[in-house]
């Protein structure tokens, strides 16, 4: 049995991720291993996760993966470790829009079976803290709400007033946070600012996080709420035993990383390498290269439009993508790996493999997709559905000029992304833990033999 706790709040911007990563490095640094998860489809989040335990992040999305998946992957992560912790995602009871609790903190919690701890921006309420609590602790009986943290408390004032509300509402108070700068996390245009462009900075905030915790919260009442979790029956989640064949001759597959290219999932790599793959890590600002031998290509999500100029000025590594793709070798691009793919962003050379460019723009595009395979490609037969999930703040210009990659039904009929010769390239983040056999039909295709 693994002990667990679910880190909610009713709201975005209540200090989830300060209260969660502080609660991990503080029970790493009692010498527990810890294991750490992330509801829904952030990248940013579990990156300060991996810093504050050592283990990689994990993402726990009941959208994309499906929710007979959840217990699973959670097992899976968890395995070997003392405790897990999940930060969950904008409020409890918030999920995919317009479908119900589907992909909520609530949902994932339920299937996990973990008692929830509601962290709660008490700058501006004293007694109304009471009222609050008391709803989202009924609003769902299946969900089990075993404590509240409460932050940004004022002066030792404001604590007793909402201390005294906290006594009827029965659920008991277990931390209180002051305000406190040094904990904070700077943010930009799609959230927090990446662990892997600030790593210094970041190990410091951390570090206050997790000494903000250990002073304002009930650390053994939070660790016996944890160890209250029943057991799970379902069977943690493997690559190894996904029902897929593994290739011959372990092609080389090239992933991008570095600080243009942070978002990614940990089960890909797993996935690939049971598939038959030697997965190799290349980051497009600094290596001239492809690694040698490289058969295939996946360009993950980012920030390349913060570090356009030093991806136009690797010219080299430019025309070696260029050369691969030219080549007819499996190239997978997710949002940022499109940009990259372009022949411009912001006016800036980028490797030229597809006919369009790319901007930035004032208008965010955020949610759930429920997307359809236009036309066969190196990730998907035509006509394979996959869910997925788009976040960004530029455009491609122009839509078109090569078969789509995606039809999307979510939030509206339409075409999207590329797929040109070996390359599918699109805005869409997919997680291939709920489809596992993109994994297979891409290091397929990457070893030369039919596709799974």
């Amino acid at each position: 049995m693994v002990a667990r706790l679910v880190i909610a709040a009713p709201s975005s911007g209540a200090g989830k991720t300060t209260v969660a990563t502080g609660l991990m490095a503080a029970f790493a640094g009692r010498g527990l291993a810890v294991s750490p998860h992330k509801v829904g489809p952030d990248y940013i989040d579990p990156g300060y996760h991996a810093l504050a335990t050592g283990r990689p992040g994990r993402n726990l999305d009941a959208y994309m993966c499906g929710t007979d998946r959840i217990a699973p992957l959670f097992l899976h992560g968890a395995r070997g470790c003392d405790l897990a912790v999940v930060e969950g995602v904008m409020g409890l009871y918030d999920g995919a829009a317009g479908q119900g609790e589907l992909a909520s903190t609530a949902q994932v919690a339920k299937l996990l079976k973990a008692p929830v701890v509601l962290v709660v921006d008490a700058s501006s309420q004293s007694r109304s803290v009471a009222a609050l609590v008391h709803g989202f602790a009924s609003w769902d009986p299946e969900v089990r709400l075993g404590g509240v943290i409460l932050n940004k408390v004022a002066t030792d004032r404001h604590e007793a007033l909402l201390r005294e509300a906290l006594e009827e509402s029965g659920v008991p108070v277990l931390g209180v946070l002051r305000r406190a700068p040094a904990v904070e996390t700077p943010s930009r245009h799609l959230g927090l600012v990446p662990v892997a462009e600030r790593q210094a900075q970041a190990v410091a905030a951390v570090a206050a996080q997790a000494e903000q915790v250990r002073a304002g919260c009930d650390l053994e009442g939070l660790l016996a709420l944890a160890r209250s979790a029943p057991g799970l029956r379902d069977e943690p989640w493997s690559a190894e035993v996904a029902g897929l064949p593994a290739q011959a001759g372990r092609p080389v597959v090239a992933v991008a990383g570095g600080a243009a290219f942070t978002f990614s999932y940990a089960e890909h790599t797993e996935l690939l390498t049971a598939a038959g793959a030697e997965v190799v890590t290349f980051d497009p600002l600094r290596d001239e290269s492809l690694p040698e031998g490289t058969r295939g290509l996946v360009i993950g999500g980012g920030f390349p439009e913060v570090y356009g100029e030093e991806l136009s000025a690797n010219a080299r590594l430019r025309a070696a993508v260029a050369e691969l793709a030219a080549s007819g070798a499996p190239i997978a691009a997710e949002c940022a790996g499109l940009l990259y793919l372009a022949r411009s962003l912001d006016g800036r050379p980028m490797c030229g493999v597809l006919d369009a460019d790319a901007r930035m723009s004032p208008r965010l595009t955020l949610g759930y997709r429920d997307a359809v395979a236009v036309s066969d490609s190196v990730l998907a037969a035509a006509g394979t559905r996959m869910r997925g999930h788009e976040f960004h703040r530029t455009v491609i210009e122009p839509g078109a000029g090569s078969p789509a990659a995606w039809g999307l039904r979510q939030p509206e009929m339409r075409v999207e992304g590329f797929v040109r010769g070996g390359v599918h390239a699109s805005y869409v983040h997919t997680h291939w833990a709920g489809a596992p056999e993109a994994a297979a039909r891409f290091t397929a295709h990457c070893a030369g033999g039919p596709a799974a």
